[in-house]
């Protein structure tokens, strides 16, 4: 949104042009020096009412502001013009397969044209395009002339949006992954799943979600929680003035840290299920390796026991307390039980009446009951099966099972709706 404020106080509108004076920018983080800048205006410049309209909308197309609106006084010895803005939110940039530089370099060279690039950026405007112009510069600067592209994905290691930076149809290949640590150098798991990457095309992105997936875990098991693993680092070696290489080994950085044992779990909010019910659906041990695996996998089940008992809404929040000096950890972990539910309605739709009749038979939580989660999982499983336990020698025609939960939390009642298709 753009709009121009003038102040009451104003003498004339400048129509007719007037001397500015001087310029200020409030309400952003970025310093005002450089908002000035992207204003192009400078003292003793002659400007009139439609120039300030379209430098407000500039600064407005960039992306980086929700808000632009400004306002002027104007005396005899010049105009005064201040701009109040309000930062649009902005999401982590990513560049997924420029892989000749680093993070920081490829800031660096984005700062030369846009001063106040923080690694963030908003997810539209034509602040994004700078910043591809940008690295199609210094990529060209070093002989491989490409389209950069850019797109808002979702993050996939973690909550919001990324903007992705990525050059267009690029053939850059993983030559091999190397780590510095030799647990993940050794290990016969890992190893076998390099194949999934290595001589693929090279993407942060994908880099990213194989160090999450296949080699996070490895630390994490063995209670190294605070393992700092990569970011990848590509090492060049030759002429820096030959053709950027179009296959790449990646080195992948490992400091382990310490090795955390468990030194037990504390709840709070907890009123329908013990907190020593709670901390056996752990499985773990005093002094025992803190496998992060493990209690995530008993929290899980901690999670179940509340389902089990009809509480829907039960969120459970953990939070690690690390001893470092004695390399134990403890878990503080915040219930909030919510509502016990009942069994209401079955709705069943897209099956045959004899169909019905069986599934209606077999369905395990009656009308009234505590609505058990667990039952009701199992039961979809069957159906998903097409189980003979359900069915018996009936012919059943369908391929899909869709399933929905409605909750009525005034009721305390939930009804469930299966859908054959």
């Amino acid at each position: 949104m753009f709009c121009a404020l003038a102040s009451p106080t104003c003498a004339q509108a400048p129509a007719g042009g007037a001397i500015l004076e001087s310029i200020r920018a409030e309400g952003s983080h970025i310093p005002e020096a450089q908002i000035v800048a992207e204003t192009g205006l400078k003292n003793g410049d002659l400007v009139t009412k439609d120039q300030l309209q379209l430098v407000a909308d500039r600064l407005g197309h960039l992306g980086l502001f929700e808000k632009v609106n400004y306002e002027y006084h104007t005396r005899v010895d010049g105009l005064s013009l201040v701009f109040h803005l309000k930062d649009a939110p902005r999401v982590p940039v990513l560049f997924d397969n420029i892989p000749w530089f680093t993070d920081m370099e490829l800031g660096d060279a984005i700062r030369k044209s846009v001063p106040y690039f923080d690694g963030t950026a908003p997810e539209q405007g034509s602040l994004l395009d700078r910043v591809g112009e940008a690295v199609t510069a210094l990529l060209a600067a070093h002989q491989r002339n490409v389209a950069i592209e850019h797109e808002v994905i979702a993050n996939p290691l973690g909550n919001g949006n990324v903007l992705q930076y990525r050059i267009s149809g690029a053939s850059v290949r993983i030559a091999r992954m190397e780590f510095s640590d030799p647990q993940a150098a050794n290990s016969r798991a890992l190893q076998q799943h390099l194949s999934e990457i290595v001589g693929k095309p090279y993407s942060r992105l994908t880099i990213d979600l194989f160090l999450a997936e296949q080699v996070r875990p490895i630390y994490l098991q063995q209670g190294y929680l605070k393992a700092q693993i990569g970011p990848p680092d590509i090492r060049l070696t030759g002429n820096p003035n030959l053709p950027l290489p179009d296959s790449l080994p990646v080195y992948i950085p490992v400091a382990a840290g310490a090795q955390y044992h468990w030194n037990g779990a504390h709840w709070s909010g907890n009123t329908v299920i013990t907190a020593a019910a709670l901390t056996g659906t752990l499985g773990m041990h005093l002094g025992g390796i803190a496998n992060a695996l493990e209690i995530e996998a008993g929290l899980d089940r901690a999670r179940d026991e509340y389902g089990r008992l009809g509480y829907l809404d039960a969120k459970l929040e953990p939070r690690p307390v690390f001893d470092d000096a004695a390399q134990k950890v403890a878990y503080q972990v915040s219930v909030q039980e919510g509502q016990q539910y009942r069994c209401g309605q079955l709705v069943l739709t897209g099956v045959s009446l004899a169909a019905e009749k069986l599934i209606r038979a077999k369905w395990p939580v009656a009308k009234g009951e505590v609505f058990d989660k667990l039952k009701y999982e199992d039961f979809l499983l069957k159906l998903d099966r097409r189980s003979s336990e359900i069915f018996g020698e009936l012919p059943i025609h369908y391929d899909q099972v869709g399933h929905w939960l409605q909750i009525d939390a005034q009721k305390g009642t939930v009804e469930v709706l299966i859908d054959f298709k």
